[in-house]
């Protein structure tokens, strides 16, 4: 299911897991445009909230959910007898919600993370974990040749704060 976005009436205020592999192959913002990865590497199952004037800074907002199986494919070899999601994946997954943020604001090019500044970890996601959400919270949009967004980030498993993340950058390339 889709909704509208209020401030973009022409763009989806939440996308489902159709939605997303359709962004990964590249069909909703046309090729050398924002992509998700494909699965495994798609690190969300759902974009509940997302918009370009929301979230505390006035500047948009993505909030995200991934439905965890027991099964997850880093489980088994991250670690063995301690299984847990690398720290890196949960970063990654904010980097991708902030790359498709500017992809479904309009702006065009290729997506690639170009830095963070503060991350702290508080918690694990373990096979016991029902769902992880994520919060992305937009300090800033740069809409020039490069185009840049830097967010701060928030992971939570079963609503307990895991990871908080300052700075998050992600730029788009015509090149």
């Amino acid at each position: 299911m889709l909704r509208k976005d209020k401030t973009m009436s022409d763009r989806p205020s939440s996308i489902d897991y159709e939605g997303l592999l359709a962004c990964a192959r590249g069909e909703m913002f046309g090729l050398g445009n924002p992509q998700l990865p494909l699965p495994p590497m798609l690190m969300m199952d759902r974009i509940t909230e997302i918009s370009a004037d929301g979230g505390s800074n006035g500047q948009g907002h993505v909030v995200a959910e991934l439905d965890i199986n027991p099964e997850l494919w880093f489980f088994p070899c991250h670690f063995v007898g301690n299984p847990i999601m690398p720290g890196c994946l949960g970063l990654d997954g904010m980097w991708q919600l902030t790359g498709f943020n500017l992809g479904w604001r309009g702006m065009k090019g290729k997506g690639m993370a170009i830095g963070v500044g503060d991350v702290k970890f508080s918690g694990m996601v373990t096979p016991k974990t029902k769902i992880v959400r994520y919060e992305i919270d937009f300090t800033r949009v740069i809409d020039r040749r490069l185009k840049v967004g830097r967010a701060n980030g928030k992971m939570f498993a079963d609503g307990e704060l895991c990871y908080d993340v300052t700075d998050l950058k992600v730029g788009l390339s015509q090149e």
